[in-house]
């Protein structure tokens, strides 16, 4: 990994710093022993770096909900003052699911973040979104998600940023990847994502993908059932959160606010106490 171009020399200063929202808090990897419950793909990027080259750092500032401005505004100038090597960025998603958002105007604000981050002389990891098929419901923020993804890719370009293209991603299409709320990664999702990351960095991991039976076909019964379910447990908590003006992330902290060592072998749950 020494000889990685996008990754620092050996002696170099290695902090990686997560930046974002659900998407990168972990939400969908549920932990009972780590911080805000969730684990997630950054916290075992994290664990493969150390192992691969001692001597790794890390931060997450994520929390979810958290919209584009909010980001710029808490985890901006935090990421930078902790001069990291290595720092990842998911930003937008939230505000591509509110009303009235401007697109345009967003990824002005995408941009001018991308801009910050790329001059600190970091490696700089952008992704795009998922087209989650979730119900026709959500089919309206499709146009929007297509605008957003071309515009991350033009931004990712222009700032020499590497570019994990989560849209291309087939192996999302199978439901097993996502969690119960059809909107947040699974486990298996998530450890396919780190695995996505890791491969993008050049860096050597042992992460495989699941090797499922195709998933069995629902009867239109329990098709219906699920998605009464779905729609009473996620969809209407989540539109009556929009218009009461709060949100899952609000009385939540970052989970790993400063650089914590990543361990070699036992990964980050070994700096937590038993």
């Amino acid at each position: 990994m020494a000889d990685n171009p996008l990754l620092p020399k050996p002696g170099g200063r290695r902090v990686f710093v997560a930046l974002g929202d659900s998407f990168t808090e972990g939400v969908g990897d549920r932990s009972r022993r780590l911080p805000n419950g969730v684990r997630g793909w950054a916290d075992r990027v994290a664990e493969r770096l150390a192992k691969a080259e001692p001597g790794w750092e890390y931060s997450n500032l994520a929390i979810r909900s958290k919209r584009l401005r909010h980001i710029i505004a808490e985890q901006l100038e935090p990421a930078l003052a902790m001069e990291p090597a290595l720092i990842t960025l998911y930003a937008g998603g939230n505000d591509i699911l509110d009303f009235g958002t401007d697109i345009q105007a967003l990824m002005k604000d995408y941009e001018f973040l991308v801009a910050r981050l790329a001059a600190s002389g970091a490696t700089v990891v952008l992704f795009t979104g998922f087209d989650v098929r979730v119900s026709p419901l959500l089919e309206p923020l499709k146009k929007r998600n297509a605008v957003y993804n071309q515009r991350v890719r033009e931004v990712a370009a222009r700032y020499e940023a590497v570019l994990v293209d989560y849209w291309c991603f087939d192996a999302f299409y199978d439901p097993r990847m996502w969690d119960s709320d059809r909107l947040h990664m699974s486990k298996a999702g998530h450890k396919y994502l780190a695995g996505q990351v890791l491969d993008h960095l050049g860096v050597p991991h042992q992460i495989k993908s699941k090797d499922w039976e195709p998933p069995a076909k629902l009867g239109l019964r329990e098709w219906e059932r699920r998605q009464r379910r779905w729609i009473r447990d996620w969809v209407l908590p989540l539109f009556g959160r929009k218009l009461r003006g709060v949100t899952l992330g609000d009385q939540l902290r970052p989970r790993w606010p400063e650089p914590v060592r990543v361990p070699r072998k036992g990964g980050l749950k070994k700096l937590l106490p038993e």
